[in-house]
C-alpha cells in the first residue's frame, strides 16, 4: 500500500470518527459537580429549560452565575446541573450521557467520578476494566420533561410557545406609555384596542381545549398550570403588594387572566388572592411594569376581568396577596 493512499485511508476515518461523535452528550465536570452544556435556542428562558431539564430556575441560573432578571440571549451555552432528578445512573430509561478522557481510565475511576455503579458501566459499555484514552462511556442517562437535549437547538411544543409569543405581545401593547393620561391605568387609544382584541381572540382559537362556558365566577383556565408548575418549582414567594388595573377583554368568554410583575419570568403563572374575602385567582405574568409612569406606586396590575372575580371594586390602587 503506497503513502499517499495509506493518508487518504486515515483522514476518511478520522472523518467518519468525529461525525460518529456529534450525537454524543458529554458530561463535564467542574466545582459545583457535574453538568452538561445547552445552547439557548429561540422562545427559551431560566423557567422553560428548568421544566425541561428538572431544575429549579433559581439553581439553574446560580450554577452558571447568571442574574435571571436578565435573562438568556439566542446561542448562549448554558451548563445543565446533573442531580437526582435528571440524571438517572440505575437503569437505561434517558437519553444516554457520555464521559470522555484524554488518558486512560479504569472503570473504577469512571464510577468515581461520577458516582455510577461500576458494574452499570461495565454493562451499558460492555467494558472489563480498562478504558482506552478518549474513549467516550455511558455514564448514566438524562431525563427530560421533554425531548430536548443539550446542545440541540429546538423547541418541545409549539403550541405553548405560540401561546408564549401572543401573551408577549399583549403585553408589549399594554406597556406602551401614555403621555397625555399619566394617571389612566385604561388602555384607552383605539388602535391598542382593536390590536388587543385580535391578540386576545387569535389566542382563544389557539387553544385546544377552550372552557365550555365563561367561568368569570371561576379561579380561572390557568389553574391547573400553576398546579402543574408548582410541581416543578415549587412556591417561594407569598407577598402582600399593592396593585393597580388594566383593561383587557381576556378572561371574558375564556377564563384567561393576566398580571404584570417585575422580577419574574413572562409565562409564570401566579395565584392572586383579595385578602378581604379570600377569593382567587390564577393569573400568567405577560411582562415587566418598571420604567412606566403610570406604574409608580404599584407592584402588580391585574386584568379588569380577574380584578371582577376577586369582587375588587377600587380603580387605583387596592392590596392583595400573590404566591408563585
Amino acid at each position: 500500500m503506497n503513502k499517499p493512499y495509506l493518508l487518504t485511508v486515515v483522514f476518511c476515518l478520522n472523518v467518519l470518527f468525529s461525525f460518529s461523535q456529534t450525537d454524543e452528550t458529554i458530561v463535564k465536570s467542574g466545582s459545583k459537580g457535574l453538568y452538561i452544556e445547552h445552547k439557548v435556542a429561540a422562545k427559551e428562558n431560566f423557567y422553560s429549560l428548568g421544566r425541561t431539564y428538572k431544575i429549579h430556575p433559581k439553581h439553574l441560573a446560580a450554577f452558571n452565575a447568571l442574574d435571571m432578571s436578565k435573562g438568556l440571549s439566542l446561542g448562549q451555552a448554558i451548563n445543565i446541573p446533573l442531580s437526582d432528578s435528571n440524571f438517572n445512573r440505575n437503569s437505561s430509561e434517558g437519553a444516554p450521557l457520555y464521559y470522555k478522557s484524554a488518558l486512560k481510565q479504569t472503570v473504577g475511576t469512571v464510577s468515581a467520578i461520577s458516582k455510577t455503579a461500576a458494574g452499570n458501566i461495565r454493562q451499558w459499555n460492555n467494558l472489563t476494566n480498562d478504558i482506552a484514552p478518549n474513549t467516550a462511556v455511558i455514564i448514566g442517562y438524562l431525563v427530560t420533561q421533554g425531548e430536548v437535549l443539550a446542545g440541540a437547538n429546538k423547541t418541545t411544543d409549539t403550541a405553548e410557545t405560540k401561546t408564549v409569543a401572543g401573551d408577549k405581545k399583549e403585553a408589549a401593547l399594554l406597556q406602551k406609555p401614555k403621555q397625555e393620561e399619566p394617571k389612566s391605568n385604561t388602555v384607552k387609544n383605539d388602535t391598542v384596542k382593536e390590536e388587543l382584541k385580535a391578540v386576545a381572540k387569535e389566542e382563544t382559537q389557539k387553544d385546544a381545549t377552550p372552557p365550555a362556558s365563561a367561568p368569570i365566577t371561576g379561579d380561572g383556565y390557568f389553574k391547573n398550570h400553576f398546579a402543574q408548575q408548582v410541581k416543578i418549582v415549587p412556591l417561594s414567594k407569598d407577598e402582600t403588594v399593592t396593585s393597580g388595573i388594566f383593561k383587557t377583554i381576556s378572561g371574558l368568554n375564556d377564563g384567561k387572566y393576566y398580571a404584570l410583575l417585575d422580577g419574574v419570568e413572562p409565562g409564570t403563572i401566579i395565584k392572586v388572592i383579595n385578602p378581604t374575602n379570600n377569593k382567587a385567582v390564577y393569573a400568567k405574568v405577560l411582562g415587566q411594569m418598571n420604567g412606566i409612569r403610570q406604574n409608580e406606586g404599584l407592584n402588580l396590575r391585574i386584568s379588569n376581568t380577574a380584578a371582577t372575580v376577586l369582587d375588587i371594586t377600587e380603580t387605583d390602587k387596592f392590596i392583595v396577596k400573590v404566591n408563585y
